[in-house]
Parts: structure tokens; C-alpha cells; sequence
């Protein structure tokens, strides 16, 4: 599910502090500051799409992210592959290279970073 602009600002506070309240995540904002009903109407939208949860603390509630930052991208990734490079993961990579100007050496950089993975994950099961 995609998130709108709000939406993933609130998110990206929730993964880098791992939760709080409307005024700690609001006070992560730069100025100006949204107000205290925006946050906590999108927080409740989010709860609603199943991004984050809440705890009760009296009568605040503490929010917490539900889906991680990695499972998000991943998802996003996917979406971007499937939706502009007919889920061709060597078409988006080239793009991506041709886009930044990598270089032979990047690249070949890049392709063992990604053996070390591959092997490093097939330790693991």
C-alpha cells in the first residue's frame, strides 16, 4: 500500500525513534511544525492501514510502527520495478547506473557487494 507525503514523514520519524507521542513526533518536524490534530489524524489513518499501532498510557497513547522501514521499501522497490520496468530487475539497475553515471569499477563493486549477500544468505539457511 502506498503512503501519501504525510503519511511517510510521520513513518519515517516512527523507524528512526521506534515510536512515541503526538508531541515527540511532532517536535521532529522542522518549522513549521504541523499542527497537533494533523499528526494525530494521519497517525490514526496509518493505525487504520495497518502501518503503526498505539498503546494506551492514561489518556495519550503511544504510537509504534507495525510495518518496518525495510518491508515498506521492499514493497516500494517492487512496485517501482513492476510499474516502469516491466519487472525486470536488470532493466531498472541499468537505468539506476545509466542515471548516475556509474562507472565500470561501481559496478563491479556493486556485483560483489551483491555475491557477499548471496553467500552471507545462503550461510544463514
Amino acid at each position: 500500500m502506498q503512503l501519501t507525503k504525510a503519511e511517510e514523514q510521520i513513518m519515517q520519524i516512527l523507524w528512526e525513534t521506534g515510536g512515541g507521542l503526538v508531541r515527540d513526533i511532532r517536535e521532529k518536524f522542522g518549522d513549521p511544525k504541523p499542527a497537533r490534530n494533523t499528526v494525530s489524524t494521519v497517525l490514526r489513518v496509518l493505525e487504520t492501514k495497518g502501518f503503526v499501532s498505539h498503546e494506551s498510557l492514561g489518556n495519550i497513547h503511544r504510537y509504534f510502527p507495525v510495518v518496518s522501514k525495510e518491508e515498506y521499501s521492499k514493497n516500494q522497490l517492487f512496485r517501482l520495478m513492476g510499474g516502469y520496468f516491466n519487472d525486470s530487475f536488470t532493466a531498472m539497475a541499468s537505468f539506476f547506473a545509466r542515471e548516475k553515471d556509474l562507472s565500470a569499477r561501481e559496478m563491479e563493486e556493486i556485483l560483489e557487494d551483491i555475491k557477499k549477500e548471496i553467500k552471507t544468505a545462503k550461510k544463514r539457511k
